[in-house]
Formats: C-alpha cells, structure tokens, sequence
C-alpha cells in the first residue's frame, strides 16, 4: 500500500529514494543502465464474462458516455498500483525511486483517419479513485480535446522545439537528459510526459489491432507499459475440465525488471486479473483493501 514518506536529502521532486537495498539492486543501474535492456514481458488474457455483465449495468444506468473495457482496465490498473506500490518505482540516474503519485498516461486520437492526430493525456490516481471517477475525468478530457481541438502540453513543447535547427534541438536535449539524471527537470515538463507516468496504456483493441508488446523507453522515469489488445472469440479449459467458447481480452504487459523481483510480479497480476474477474471491487475506493489470495485448506479438512 502507498505510504506518504517524508522528504530526505537525495530524493526526487517526483520521488522518494529507495535505500537500504541490497548490493545486487544498488549495482544493477550501474550495470544495465538502459531501460529498453531490462524489459521483461508479461502476456496474459483475460475472461470477459464478469465485465461484459458489469458494462451491461452501467451503461443501463448512464447510457451518454458509455462505460468501455478501457474504464475498467485503467480502475483495475490504478487500484493494482496503489496495493503494490514497487510497481510505482522506477530509476534515473542509477538510483532507484518510488514515485509520490500515481500517474495514468494514455493517447487519444481526434480523428480516427490516417491523417488523425493524437492528444497525450496524464490522469492523476489517490486512494479515493474508483471506476467512476476515472470514467468521469477521462470521457471529459477525451471530450473536451476532440470538441474544442485542445493541443495537450507536451505537444505544445514539441511545436515549438520541432522548429529548431538540429544542433539547437540536439543541445536541449542533452541539458533535459542531464536535469532528468540529477532530479531537477521542470515540474511543467514532467506533468505534461506520458515518459514520466506510472503506467502508459495503449488501447490497441479500440483500433481492432491485435499486438501486445510495446517497447519501454530510456528517456523518463516510465517503468511501466500496458497494452490493451482486441476482444476476441477463444476456447478456454474450464476447472471441471470441460472446453467453453469464451470472449477473452490480451493485455500484454512491459516492465523494468530492475524495480522489483518476479515474486512481487506475479502477485502484482494475481491481483490485477482478480480485480478484471470482479469488477464489482472497482466502484469502491482504490484505497480500500482486496482480498485475492486464495484461503489454503488444511489437509483432512
């Protein structure tokens, strides 16, 4: 669970140091200092049942913006983070970090045409977010983008920079590398960069592209990629051993394997696919605790 740490002498503006690690951790950066090097990829799928059951109500009950798959995974994802806040970490200049907030990062295209362009858009989660608070912020800044033709703040810089001569442009690149390295980058910056989210999400199914794997990248403190793929028809075993036609969704999954072990991994999806099965546990509060592990019967019982 997130826990408000009080600031010392070597921490981030966007995050608190994580000490007393142990040798390995502290000698990793120093080793395998790029991102991209450290990715490790987690391909799952999931049982559509209890969500389509849980949009069905929804949308009976606020039938203008209709509540999609994507409302559901970003609350699944929010809360998944919020109880397992090591995947809220990330590394910049060789030491290790726990981000202050947890930051949704998404793109919006305005126009679904060749020629569309897309709108980069952060979403700020706490301990009060449910899938209906979410739902609300993201249809209305989805909306008000496409409406009004809003220019979101990170393509705002990139307009003006992309007009530079190269050695300008290469030069300003090099100072914001070195601001990111030390912590000291613009706040401005950082709240207008999907690079500087907890997770970027990519809604691949919305386009019926059916991908799972996306890239991390070195520039940020992004430690965390999500890509939602296209629903689709699919065979799936039941416990009893029996074979069901089911509508199952892919969500590939992009990490740092440098923030945490493979053990706080696959607890950190046994939750997510938990909260995915029972999407009933989104409209409460993203603080508010879960119980998915499952209760081991004594033997004899």
């Amino acid at each position: 669970m997130m826990e408000k740490k009080k600031k010392k002498w070597g921490d981030r503006p966007d995050g608190v140091r994580v000490r007393n690690l142990d040798s390995m951790h502290v000698f990793m950066p120093y080793m395998l200092p790029n991102r991209t090097d450290n990715e490790a990829f987690i391909s799952e799928k999931v049982d559509l049942s209890a969500i389509n059951a849980f949009l069905e109500k929804k949308n009976a009950e606020s039938p203008q913006y209709k509540y999609t798959i994507f409302h559901v995974v970003t609350a699944a994802l929010a809360k998944t983070i919020y109880h397992r806040p090591k995947l809220n970490r990330f590394i910049a200049g060789r030491r290790l970090y726990e981000r202050n907030e947890i930051l949704l990062a998404f793109t919006a295209k305005r126009v679904f045409s060749d020629d569309g362009d897309e709108a980069l858009l952060l979403i700020n989660c706490d301990e009060n977010t449910t899938v209906d608070s979410l739902h609300d912020t993201i249809c209305h800044r989805v909306s008000k983008n496409r409406k009004e033709g809003e220019v979101d703040g990170a393509t705002k810089i990139m307009n003006i920079l992309a007009k530079m001569p190269r050695i300008i442009l290469r030069g300003i690149v090099g100072i914001m590398n070195f601001m990111e390295y030390h912590g000291c980058l613009p706040a401005f910056l950082r709240y207008v960069d999907p690079y500087h989210s907890t997770v970027f999400i990519s809604n691949l199914g919305s386009i019926k592209l059916n991908a799972a794997y996306h890239h991390l990248a070195n520039w940020g403190t992004n430690s965390l990629f999500v890509v939602i793929g296209e629903k689709h028809l699919e065979a799936v075993a039941n416990p009893d051993g029996t074979i069901e036609t089911k509508e199952v969704l892919p969500l590939g999954i992009t990490l740092d394997e440098r923030i945490a072990d493979g053990y706080y991994y696959t607890k950190s999806i046994k939750l997510l696919k938990h909260l995915l099965t029972h999407p009933e546990l989104l409209d409460l509060p993203a603080g508010m605790a879960v119980d998915y592990e499952e209760k081991k019967v004594p033997a004899g019982k």
